[in-house]
């Protein structure tokens, strides 16, 4: 079971806030979505303890994407102590998010 958090605009701010944050913009119907998500569990569990890991319904969210500029799906923040430090839009392989996930912890 991963330990990926679900966001909404009640939790957003305060769980980007501190230490090292992935935030995955996406949609139910989202076939690229639906690609990077065993990606993402499998990163949650190694870098456990070291990066929290959370989603972003945007259907549901709508308010949160448009804030946070998300024009297409998946997007991913990566986000230090509340400030974002790269973005990534579209499918990314597991070498290239482990380069990313290093840059921020």
């Amino acid at each position: 079971m991963s330990n990926i958090i679900i966001l909404t605009e009640d939790n957003y701010e305060n769980e980007i806030a501190d230490g090292s944050v992935v935030v995955d913009f996406y949609a139910d119907w989202c076939g690229p979505c639906k690609m990077i998500a065993p990606i993402l569990d499998e990163a949650s569990k190694t870098y456990d303890e070291k990066i929290k890991f959370a989603k972003i319904n945007i259907d549901e969210q709508r308010k949160l994407a448009v804030s946070n500029k998300v024009m297409s799906i998946p997007t991913l923040l990566f986000f230090k102590d509340g400030e974002q430090k790269d973005r990534v839009t579209g499918v990314i392989n597991k070498e290239t998010l482990a380069q990313k996930l290093d840059a921020i912890i």
